[in-house]
């Protein structure tokens, strides 16, 4: 009895050690109807291989695991495209797989764009479909001479037809926006679309202690803008929205700075 009792106490420390040393590689993504390829060195014991069991979202897979390399075969699974998928690939310790091409459980930009559009009040609405997993859609506005990014919307990802829309913050006069994805491989970017905006000019003015600049529109009439401030080597020192900025704290002495606002960019001297 004693020597049985003794014989069950080893099993469990010898069961509880195993899983105690063993290690768990986790990959989260969306399926893409690409499988994994899983390089599997050998156990730090030198008997057999590192990974023992695969798992795709909790669930034990088939695949043979007992080789140098391997692939996880997502077919039995029987998922749509841009289903969530985690992978578990649980290990020995002391060694560690790797898998040789994890992005292709990455999102992929593949919208294609069914129509775009925007109003004279700078709201945007476009229609995509082919999305193979959810990624933001980055929007774009052209200001200052540049692409300059005014906010993100994010995408669905499914493959039938999906709507979005965006209120873009328009400068006065005509206006440029686009929108973009980027995934793994780089951007995907849009055509862009143009509308006329019913904002009047802006100018701005630096108040006489050159502690504050303040924007006004074309009747005299405080005026809220995007803006910029950045020196002639192009640090930013200023950003925002508003009517005014506080530049209480730039560097005086004659120093030049640039202030970008509505749609244009122009110079001036802070002295004191």
């Amino acid at each position: 009895m004693k020597t049985l009792f003794l014989g069950f106490i080893c099993f469990l420390f010898s069961f509880t050690a195993v899983f105690a040393e063993s290690g768990e590689l986790v990959l989260e993504g969306t399926y893409q109807g690409k499988n994994l390829y899983v390089q599997n060195p050998f156990s730090n014991s030198g008997v057999g291989f590192c990974v023992y069991e695969v798992r795709i979202n909790d669930q034990v897979t088939t695949d043979e695991v007992n080789s140098s390399a391997f692939e996880i075969d997502f077919l039995s699974f029987q998922l749509a495209i841009g289903t969530p998928v985690t992978i578990k690939i649980k290990h020995k310790d002391g060694c560690k797989p790797r898998v040789l091409n994890a992005e292709v459980i990455k999102p992929r930009s593949t919208y294609q764009i069914i129509s775009i559009a925007s109003d004279a009040d700078g709201k945007l609405n476009w229609k995509t479909s082919g999305e193979m997993g959810p990624l933001p859609f980055i929007v774009e506005q052209y200001r200052w001479n540049k692409w300059v990014k005014v906010g993100e919307v994010q995408g669905i990802g499914s493959e039938t037809v999906n709507s979005y829309n965006f209120k873009v913050t328009a400068h006065s006069g005509r206006n440029k926006v686009r929108i973009k994805q980027v995934d793994y491989s780089g951007a995907k970017t849009s055509a862009d679309v143009s509308f006329n905006s019913k904002v009047p000019p802006v100018t701005f003015a630096m108040n006489a202690s050159q502690k504050e600049i303040a924007f006004k529109n074309t009747a005299g009439q405080a005026a809220e803008t995007m803006y910029e401030i950045f020196d002639s080597f192009g640090n930013a020192f200023k950003k925002g929205y508003g009517n005014r900025v506080d530049i209480a704290s730039l560097k005086a002495g004659g120093a030049m700075y640039y202030i970008s606002y509505d749609k244009n960019t122009e110079s001036f001297t802070k002295t004191k």
